[in-house]
């Protein structure tokens, strides 16, 4: 009877054993299908959002590759995303195929720790033009985008820097004025003179975006709106000129991803459905994606504008077919060797063959051989 009862109690067990497993097996399962689920929804998601960017189908990096680069070169710059990004100064919305790039900047993104470094090469710069048609033209960086649009603007930084960079993204005014808005505004501290060109910047750029603003009352710290942001990333009459004007667009834009990573999924999602429209990009869906997805876990990092060593000269320059004023590298080779240090940790960069021509050459047009006064 013992031994009955025994095995009885092995036989409910074995079926109890045999129900749990079949329970934690539909558990499994159903757990799969709403992750399966969840994923499809998210896919469909992407791909609705990735539809409002301008995709620039033309733009192929057989056309802005850097042959000059050495293999190990390019397996350090291998290690990191580079992306070139232009703010354009363009009255007509929705146009990005030309206009002065006043905003040039490089962002680099670490793979493994996600830290952005961002550097801003000043408009001005008097680089060599990469133009396919008249090869030895030598200008302000501005003006590659203005007649080359972005594929002889990313030619030239790759052409000039030592860069290997395949992908841009182009946004204007309007772009920017709107994501302030939409994420409440950012927190900047403003100088009495800073103030003033502010309020007189804010008439156009009110036009432009058809944004209205209030004037500031002088110094203090605001809470800018669109209007307002935009046109402090535009002042450059106050002491340091374009290179201040730099640094005030980088703060902005600092403000602007910590607001960014604050917010949730609903200012988010309005974000994108406002400004994906307004920027045009070489970066497919995938690749778009893909960044998308790590962009809670992106840091910024350090800053700089580039050159880093450099003189205010007024050039004579044929390619625009008048005199300006330039702000002359001093050396290029030695600024890019820095820039690489900067970017990339590359310590002990040798420039190219061809950067370091690029460097003589502007060390003849502009006669800027010595140490920078700056």
């Amino acid at each position: 009877m013992a031994n009955s009862n025994s095995s009885l109690a092995r036989d409910a067990g074995g079926k109890r054993s045999v129900r749990a497993k079949k329970k934690k097996k539909r558990v499994i399962l159903f757990v799969a299908e709403l992750l399966v689920l969840a994923g499809l929804l998210v896919w469909v998601w992407t791909n609705a959002k990735m539809d409002k960017i301008q995709t620039d189908e033309t733009f192929e990096s057989k056309d802005v590759k850097n042959e000059e680069l050495t293999e190990e070169t390019k397996d350090v710059l291998g290690e990191y995303t580079t992306i070139a990004l232009f703010g354009l100064d363009n009255r007509d919305s929705n146009s990005y195929n030309s206009g002065n790039s006043d905003v040039i900047m490089v962002a680099r993104i670490d793979k493994d720790t996600k830290e952005v470094r961002l550097v801003s090469v000043y408009r001005d710069t008097y680089l060599k033009m990469a133009d396919l048609d008249n090869t030895d033209a030598y200008s302000k960086a501005n003006a590659a985008y203005a007649v080359g649009g972005p594929k002889q603007a990313v030619r030239m930084l790759n052409t000039n820097l030592d860069l290997d960079i395949q992908e841009y993204v182009s946004f204007d005014f309007d772009a920017v004025a709107e994501a302030v808005d939409i994420l409440g505004g950012v927190e900047i501290p403003v100088t009495e003179e800073e103030s003033v060109h502010l309020n007189n910047y804010c008439i156009e750029t009110s036009e432009v975006t058809g944004k209205s603003y209030e004037p500031l009352e002088g110094e203090g710290t605001y809470n800018l709106n669109g209007v307002q942001a935009v046109s402090y990333g535009r002042i450059r009459y106050t002491a340091g000129d374009d290179f201040k004007r730099t640094e005030r667009q980088r703060l902005v834009v600092n403000k602007m991803v910590e607001k960014a990573l604050a917010s949730d999924i609903g200012t988010i999602n309005k974000l994108i459905d406002a400004v994906f429209p307004k920027i045009k990009t070489s970066l497919g869906k995938s690749e778009i994606a893909a960044m998308a997805i790590d962009a809670f876990h992106y840091k910024l990092g350090d800053n700089a504008g580039f050159p880093f060593a450099k003189e205010n000269k007024v050039v004579d320059i044929s390619y625009q077919k008048s005199d300006a004023d330039c702000v002359i590298p001093v050396s290029l080779s030695a600024n890019v060797k820095q820039l690489h240090d900067f970017l990339y940790g590359n310590t002990s960069y040798k420039v190219t063959d061809s950067v370091e021509g690029i460097s003589d050459e502007i060390m003849y047009r502009t006669g800027v051989t010595g140490e920078s006064s700056e």
